[in-house]
C-alpha cells in the first residue's frame, strides 16, 4: 500500500513538523498516532518518517532514510495573467506535470482589473501549487513568483533555451524548436544544469502579445513556435506545451 505523503512546514536535519491544515488533517481525519510511518518531503528531499507527537496544531516526525524521487522539470513558465479561475486551473495542472517555476506576467492586453488584483492572488496561487504538489506526490513545490511586467521578466530570464508560443508563427513547431535548440545549446549548458532551470516557455494573454511585446521577445532571443493550426485558450496551451516539453526534459 502506498504511504501517504506530506510536505513539511518546518524541519531540521533529523526532524520535520507539519502545522496548520496538514496537522489538523492528520490528527482529526487520519487519527494519526505516535509510531505511525508516513512519507515526508523535508527541504526538498523525500524521507520515510515516524510520528513522535500529535496535536491538532502540530505533528512532529523523526526522519529516517531518504527515498528516491523524481526531480522537477527544469522548466520556467511565463504565463500572462488571464481570468483567475482559468489561471488557477493552469497553475494546478502545470504543478502536476512537474513545472519548476511559474511567473505571472502583466502583459499589455492583460485586463486592467486582473492586473490590479493579481498581487492579492499570489498567496492563493501558492496554496494551489502546494496542494497540487501533495496530490501528485511531488517532492518539491514550484516557485510562484510575484506578478511582473513583461519587459522586466525578459531582462531577468537566464534560461539558455527560451520558447515563445506565438499565434503568428506557422512553420516552426514546439517539438522541432526544442530539438534544434537542444543541439544548439548543448555545448553551452554547464555540467550542473540538471539541477537548474534550462528552459523557459512564454504564453500570452487573451488576444495575444502586442507587436511591441513581440519585438521585446526578439530582442531577448526568444524562439517563436506554434502548437498547431488551432487557436487554444491560454490554459490549454500551457498544459500542451509543458506536456510536449516534458518528453524532452524528463
Amino acid at each position: 500500500m502506498t504511504r501517504r505523503r506530506f510536505i513539511a512546514d518546518t524541519w531540521t536535519a533529523t526532524t520535520a513538523t507539519l502545522t496548520g491544515d496538514q496537522a489538523t488533517h492528520l490528527a482529526r481525519v487520519l487519527r494519526a498516532e505516535p509510531g505511525q510511518i508516513y512519507d515526508i518531503v523535508s527541504n526538498g528531499f523525500l524521507h520515510r518518517a515516524e510520528i513522535t507527537s500529535v496535536t491538532e496544531a502540530r505533528v512532529d516526525f523523526t526522519l529516517h532514510e531518504e527515498l528516491s524521487a523524481d526531480a522537477a522539470l527544469p522548466l520556467h513558465l511565463l504565463l500572462a495573467v488571464f481570468k483567475f479561475d482559468h489561471m488557477e486551473w493552469a497553475i494546478e495542472k502545470a504543478t502536476e506535470l512537474g513545472i519548476a517555476r511559474i511567473t505571472p506576467i502583466l502583459a499589455r492586453r492583460t485586463e486592467k482589473h486582473l492586473a490590479q488584483s493579481s498581487a492579492k492572488r499570489v498567496d492563493r496561487w501558492r496554496r494551489i501549487a502546494l496542494e497540487a504538489s501533495k496530490q501528485s506526490r511531488r517532492t518539491d513545490v514550484p516557485e510562484i513568483a510575484n506578478p511582473i511586467a513583461l519587459k522586466q521578466a525578459l531582462q531577468q530570464e537566464k534560461s539558455p533555451t527560451r520558447i515563445l508560443l506565438s499565434e503568428t508563427e506557422q512553420g516552426t513547431t514546439l517539438t522541432s524548436a526544442l530539438e534544434h535548440l537542444e543541439r544548439q545549446e548543448a555545448a553551452s549548458i554547464s555540467s550542473d544544469a540538471a539541477s537548474a532551470i534550462t528552459h523557459a516557455i512564454a504564453i500570452g494573454p487573451e488576444g495575444g502579445w502586442t507587436p511591441e511585446e513581440m519585438s521585446l521577445f526578439t530582442e531577448h532571443a526568444w524562439q517563436p513556435v506554434t502548437l498547431g493550426p488551432r487557436i487554444l485558450r491560454a490554459e490549454t496551451a500551457a498544459i500542451a506545451a509543458i506536456a510536449i516539453a516534458s518528453t524532452h526534459l524528463a
